[in-house]
């Protein structure tokens, strides 16, 4: 009797979404399917990207830039 259920390959470890009932040991086949493909290229805010009645200053990114955590306690 053939059964399929659901499951993450991730680092050479197969990971099952569900599990079997009363099996305990048995011959597998894995299918890999299509993955959504992952935009490699690195995407940034660019000045004035998003339209609207307020448009983004050189003030505005420099609020918005990180400064450390200072709760980290690293040095």
């Amino acid at each position: 009797m053939l059964q399929a259920f659901e499951g993450i390959y991730r680092n050479g470890v197969i990971e099952l979404l569900e599990f079997p009932e009363n099996i305990y040991e048995s011959r597998v086949v894995i299918t890999f399917l299509a993955a959504p493909s992952i935009p490699r290229t690195p995407t940034f805010i660019q000045f004035g990207m998003f339209a609207g009645s307020h448009q983004s200053t050189e003030a505005d990114f420099e609020i918005a830039e990180f400064q450390g955590d200072t709760d980290d306690e690293l040095d």
